[in-house]
């Protein structure tokens, strides 16, 4: 080990922080599934004695309505991401001008500083019935009403897809600048167009930063909760906001506690399908 340690003098910086994140993270999930295995008291803060009732209450329509809402907001917001940012990832990359470059790159990553909660205050203001997009339509004399977004499915996922763009935008950019440009050139000297060259060459070449890029923002999407609480209203049933009713409207800390292990393993069960069914399309990239 001494010697291990004399050739790499910073690797006890580097594996410190590493320890303390996991144990607190391992700390967390113990409480959590301590919780989860009580039974709940009506009106007391206090939790009664061991159960498996609060995994039993997880049959309830409410909830599994709740989890079939979350998975299916989490891959249509990932896909419209994925949608968005590939453009964005390949201008980035692609392009000569250092000016427009910069201008890419600085219009992706800002919104990370900015925080969820904030950037989802201001779409409340984009998206209301009299906020700039329902302005804007009635100007253009597109509509007579306005199209209601907030408190809706729809308006929840245009703000999870911009709480999420920058990171799948940093991720396939990553994976499209280690592209050989050479292979590009190959194909098209052999007779292919610049779309089938895309097609055949560049799109299965970033295939991992496709996976790894969809696989952060299913998370991602999956644990929001200042975006669906505020732009759902309540109205949209999702994990997080679930949770948060249980445990700090009604005081169910177990049956929340169940919920949230429940909600973490369809997470990490669904994350570990999708990358499972990948792996062919991955392989393509790292040939």
């Amino acid at each position: 080990m001494r010697p291990a340690i004399r050739r790499r003098p910073f690797l006890p910086l580097f594996v410190t922080p590493a320890v303390l994140v996991a144990a607190a993270i391992v700390a967390a999930m113990a409480a959590i599934l301590r919780y989860s295995l009580h039974a709940y008291v009506p009106g007391s803060l206090d939790v009664g004695g061991l159960t498996l009732e609060n995994f039993t209450d997880l049959g309830r329509p409410i909830v599994l309505r709740a989890l079939r809402d979350t998975v299916l907001i989490c891959f249509e917001t990932a896909l419209i991401t994925l949608v968005v940012g590939y453009p964005v990832a390949y201008a980035l990359v692609r392009t000569r001008s250092v000016a427009l470059k910069s201008v890419i790159l600085v219009t992706a990553v800002t919104p990370l500083f900015l925080g969820e909660v904030v950037r989802t205050y201001a779409w409340t203001v984009v998206l209301g019935n009299t906020g700039f997009v329902n302005a804007s339509l009635r100007q253009l004399g597109l509509i007579e009403r306005p199209i209601q977004f907030m408190f809706t499915e729809l308006g929840v996922i245009i703000a999870l897809v911009h709480v999420t763009l920058p990171v799948m935008v940093i991720m396939l950019a990553a994976a499209l600048a280690h592209i050989d440009r050479d292979y590009e050139r190959a194909a098209q000297s052999l007779g292919a167009g610049p779309v089938r060259a895309f097609l055949t060459v560049t799109l299965p070449l970033s295939m991992p930063g496709v996976v790894a890029g969809f696989t952060t923002a299913f998370a991602w999407t999956f644990s929001a909760f200042a975006t669906p609480q505020v732009i759902g209203g309540g109205k949209v049933g999702v994990v997080s906001t679930l949770v948060y009713q249980l445990g700090l409207s009604s005081f169910n800390f177990p049956v929340a506690a169940s919920l949230s292990l429940a909600g973490l393993v369809l997470a990490l069960g669904t994350m570990w399908a999708v990358r499972r069914a990948a792996r062919p399309l991955e392989a393509m990239g790292g040939h």
